[in-house]
């Protein structure tokens, strides 16, 4: 039998396996058949908590097509939530392994000493187009012209462990993004793909945001997107600095700070939804 627990950050939701009891040999087939509705259990992709020799614990993600990502924020929170409610550390303070790093995360329980938050250091915000990727010989890759499907945006490009393409418009609501997102994310300008987020900004503390992720479509909510989409609007002007942003996505609300040194922080709340069993399926 294979026991697994469905978590979600603000509806980035996404099948967690602890490999300290369970052992996965095919993550990449796994991923995919759990991640579909009908078949599976239903989610954005699948996580698994492993042991570290580098830190606390470690994560490896795979998206809903099977693809690996580098890390995710969301999920990063919600391994936070899981290893201090199931009691594998009595730390509030942490560090998580991933494949873009290690993220020190604070845990904020709650009065049943549940966690109820997590503040996650993202690191730094990666603007050289040639380490986001880009495929691009500009410095940084700010407000630049780009055409998709014969209409012009004006993009910025951050990575924050994954690559993210930002766009501002007067508003999102109304976008199509299963018809436009595969054509922002198979853009020639992304060799490794890459994850778009279609911002409207509200104020210079506010902003409005809905993303299509690499391998997974449209999601309720993306951790490094909100990051990314922060730092993007402070690099065009619509926000500042040391000053705490609130993003509202699909699923929920993200704070964000992007720093004087160009780290970013992240808090956010993780929430558990259920655990089940079911016999490890032929792939």
């Amino acid at each position: 039998m294979l026991t697994f627990s469905k978590m979600h950050g603000i509806g980035n939701d996404y099948i967690y396996i602890n490999c300290f009891k369970e052992t996965v040999t095919d993550p990449e087939k796994l991923s995919v058949f759990l991640s579909d509705v009908r078949f599976g259990v239903g989610s954005d992709g699948l996580v698994l908590i492993l042991p570290s020799e580098v830190a606390d614990f470690r994560m490896r993600i795979f998206n809903a097509d099977g693809s690996e990502a580098m890390m995710c924020g969301n999920a990063t929170r919600c391994i936070g939530k899981y290893v201090y409610d199931m009691g594998m550390t009595d730390k509030i303070e942490i560090s998580l392994e991933t494949n873009s790093g290690i993220k020190y995360l604070t845990l904020y329980p709650d009065a049943n000493n549940k966690i109820e938050s997590v503040k996650v250091d993202m690191g730094k915000a990666i603007l050289v187009p040639r380490e986001i990727p880009v495929n691009s010989d500009l410095e940084r890759f700010i407000a630049q012209p780009v055409t998709v499907d014969g209409k012009e945006y004006a993009m910025t490009c951050v990575s924050m462990g994954n690559p993210h393409a930002v766009v501002f418009l007067p508003e999102v609501d109304s976008l199509d993004l299963e018809k436009i997102g595969p054509s922002f994310e198979h853009h020639e300008l992304f060799p490794d793909r890459v994850n778009t987020e279609f911002v409207r900004v509200i104020d210079d503390h506010t902003l409005q945001m809905r993303v299509w992720e690499r391998g997974s479509g449209e999601t309720f909510a993306c951790g490094t997107g909100t990051c990314a989409t922060v730092v993007a609007a402070v690099l065009n002007g619509f926000c500042k600095k040391e000053e705490e942003i609130l993003v509202h996505l699909r699923g929920g609300d993200l704070r964000i700070i992007y720093h004087e040194d160009d780290t970013v922080t992240m808090i956010g709340p993780a929430i558990y939804v259920f655990e089940g069993k079911m016999e490890y399926p032929n792939l």
